[in-house]
């Protein structure tokens, strides 16, 4: 199944909005009981930490991948490069896995879910963003195209 080389953008939005939601949801119904300042200074680091070392660079990569491509039409798993597919299995197998094994406390639940959780959902509403402004952009640029460049 192809789509236009936008709804790229879009679905991005979609899978990491959804996958931020989950683990920022599962972070917080595990907060009440150890909500100090302490706690919550640590879930704002590690939001630091993934925005700014890994998701935020993450966006920035496959958004400026796929503003590049020449044809309008891709196949819709292309959102993503293999390695970042392999990465969003491995952060996904780890968390079960981590939650089911019962290895981490419900405080390190707790705490970090929720900063990875915010995370990941920013990095959703910011692909989102970056569909927003492509789409907006399009019909000048299309047109341009269609006129030979004039």
């Amino acid at each position: 199944m192809n789509v236009k080389r936008n709804t790229l953008l879009l679905l991005a939005c979609l899978v990491w909005s959804a996958a931020g939601f989950n683990i920022l949801r599962i972070g917080l119904l595990a907060y009440p009981p150890y909500l100090t300042v302490l706690n919550l200074c640590l879930s704002v680091v590690v939001f630091a930490v993934f925005q700014k070392f890994i998701f935020g660079k993450l966006v920035n990569k496959h958004s400026a991948r796929i503003g590049a491509y020449v044809e309008e039409k891709h196949f819709f798993l292309k959102f993503f490069d293999r390695k970042a597919f392999l990465i969003m299995a491995i952060m996904m197998s780890g968390g079960i896995g981590l939650r089911t094994s019962g290895l981490a406390p419900d405080r390190f639940i707790a705490v970090f879910y929720t900063g990875l959780g915010a995370s990941l959902l920013l990095a959703g509403l910011l692909f989102g963003r970056n569909y927003i402004k492509a789409v907006l952009s399009a019909p000048a640029t299309g047109s341009k195209l269609e006129n030979g460049g004039n």
